[in-house]
């Protein structure tokens, strides 16, 4: 295996991991920067308000691309990773 091979297989893994974590990372944002809005505006300073919604919110985000991201990943293993393994 070359280096161009290893380092393509590497940026595309890379990229995978991106597409399959920016749908948690963006709805953490969102509710971390309005979450962090109401407390500033109202003076509300309870850390379980930023925390509780902010992993209710990822784990339903989480559940719902749960198809999108196993379907990423075996078509990215089955499509780039077993084909190098193979030799073909």
């Amino acid at each position: 295996m070359g280096e161009t091979v290893l380092f393509d297989m590497l940026r595309q893994a890379l990229l995978i991991s991106v597409r399959i974590s920016a749908p948690m990372l963006g709805v953490a944002l969102v509710a971390g920067v309005v979450i962090g809005l109401f407390q500033a505006l109202t003076s509300v300073q309870e850390m379980t308000l930023t925390f509780v919604p902010k992993v209710g919110l990822m784990l339903v985000v989480f559940w719902v691309s749960m198809s999108f991201m196993t379907t990423a990943l075996s078509d990215f293993y089955l499509g780039e990773i077993i084909p190098l393994i193979a030799g073909s």
